[in-house]
């Protein structure tokens, strides 16, 4: 051995594994190009498919979402998700695209302990901008301004520059990044926007609190408390469009029902 280090390229490395809704929305693909789910037809509920996969309700959303994106399939409100005609030539999702309750998880994690380092030496002119931008919290969401959040994105940047450390600044500005540019979490902020959900005032005031004080465990609880709230929004939007979509199919299936009998 001559004692030097072997490298490896990156063409060597072996592929990352597609993360987990990715890998069931593949799956669904193979089921519609193979006509098993036929052009038209309405994909089974998402419970049914949760258990054909044996994967989280969260996953399989992650997943229409991302089919919906590639125009597999179209989610019709109050109706269910349906099969678009299939084309070869349909593109596939990035592998890039972070869904959202994974990203929302990461930034709980990172966002929580850059908090309690802040508590411990953030400034009171920090303070005074994180006060500041409580306030024009409240002027967007009473404006309804919400395409971009810009209150929001700006309070939690400067939590991360009163880390005082540039590697937790670039992480977390990471971070939104992918919640900016991943076409797959959009579509699910979008959708929970459209049911009510806008940033909490009162969450971040916790956090702005807790800071204002220099606790660091406060502040580490406060934030996650308030990510992890951003995570049940989500899930009860998605929820919501789910359970409407399976009344109306009920309601569908009742009428005809009666029809029959009517008939009968």
């Amino acid at each position: 051995m001559n004692g030097k280090a072997k490298h490896t390229s990156s063409a060597e490395r072996p592929a990352r594994e597609p993360r987990l809704y990715q890998q069931v929305a593949e799956k669904l693909i193979a089921l519609i190009e193979a006509h098993q789910y036929e052009a038209g037809t309405r994909l089974p509920a998402e419970r049914e498919l949760a258990a054909m996969f044996g994967v989280s309700r969260p996953t399989i959303r992650e997943a229409v979402i991302a089919l919906e994106l590639a125009h597999y399939v179209e989610v019709r409100m109050g109706s269910g998700v349906y099969v678009l005609e299939y084309k070869k030539d349909k593109s596939r999702f990035s592998d890039q695209d972070v869904g959202p309750f994974e990203l929302t998880e990461a930034r709980a994690l990172f966002e929580g302990e850059a908090a309690a380092l802040a508590a411990t030496m953030i400034t009171d002119e920090q303070l005074a901008q994180l006060a500041a931008s409580l306030d024009e919290m409240v002027e967007e969401n009473e404006n309804g301004i919400d395409s971009h959040e810009v209150a929001d994105k700006k309070f939690h940047m400067i939590i991360a520059q009163a880390t005082n450390n540039s590697a937790i600044l670039a992480t977390i500005e990471g971070l939104w990044a992918i919640r900016e540019s991943s076409m797959l979490t959009a579509s699910t902020l979008q959708k929970a926007r459209n049911s009510g959900l806008r940033p909490s005032v009162e969450q971040h005031r916790d956090v702005y609190n807790a800071l204002k004080a220099h606790d660091a465990a406060a502040a580490r609880k406060a934030m996650r408390a308030h990510l992890m709230a951003v995570i049940e929004s989500m899930l009860e939007a998605t929820e919501a469009e789910a359970v409407a979509a399976a009344r109306t199919q009920t309601s569908k299936s009742r009428d005809r029902f009666n029809l029959t009998k009517a008939i009968g």
